[in-house]
């Protein structure tokens, strides 16, 4: 087994966080399927509390399914889904608990949500988040660039590909490629340790 003690070298840490952005365009080069799939392969790896994997993910490769999800954003992200290689909803099961007996198998993690849909709903809403975000550093570990974003209408994106699994509701969307670096603006600014941190 890998030694799982050592700190990633600056390269690394650069590509995941210090020099990594945010995109909002793309170059003109498509995604392979295989890829997508390793970013999946990546990103079920990181924690989730009891292993619950709430997120379900639609990868729109298709003009077709671009022009759906972009038909449910605002004026703004429109144009950024149409134009990327691929558009991706991050949506939640809030149902997850059904699938605990195989990816929690130790206890009977099941029992402690059935019946309680707030706290099914809570939980899904935490851990497809957590899984959102490890989306974006594993797309980044493997070249791509991503553009998470709010400002759609998740009742009509859950209609238009969640519509047949009601217990599936959008979390968050991004665009995802081969970033164009030309287009990036000067980094905004990150605060200091001091500013939103104490150690109790």
């Amino acid at each position: 087994m890998p030694a799982l003690d050592r700190p990633l070298d600056d390269a690394a840490l650069d590509q995941l966080f210090r020099s990594a952005r945010t995109f909002n365009h793309y170059r003109d080069e498509p995604v392979p399927e295989e890829t997508l799939r390793a970013i999946w392969d990546l990103m079920k790896m990181a924690p989730t509390s009891a292993n619950q994997l709430p997120a379900r993910l639609v990868w729109c490769v298709s003009d077709e399914a671009k022009a759906r999800l972009a038909a449910a954003c605002s004026a703004t992200n429109k144009d950024k889904v149409l134009a990327a290689p691929v558009s991706v909803v991050i949506g939640m099961d809030t149902d997850f608990h059904e699938h605990l007996p195989t990816l929690f198998p130790h206890v009977d993690a099941k029992s402690w949500f059935d019946g309680n849909r707030e706290l099914r709903e809570a939980s899904a809403f935490r851990n497809s988040s957590l899984q959102g975000a490890y989306l974006i550093l594993a797309a980044r570990a493997l070249g791509l660039g991503v553009g998470p974003m709010s400002g759609f209408d998740a009742g009509a994106v859950d209609k238009a590909f969640f519509a047949d699994t009601p217990n599936v509701r959008t979390n968050f969307i991004a665009t995802l490629g081969y970033g164009d670096t030309a287009t990036l603006h000067e980094r905004l600014p990150r605060p200091a340790f001091e500013t939103f941190n104490r150690i109790a």
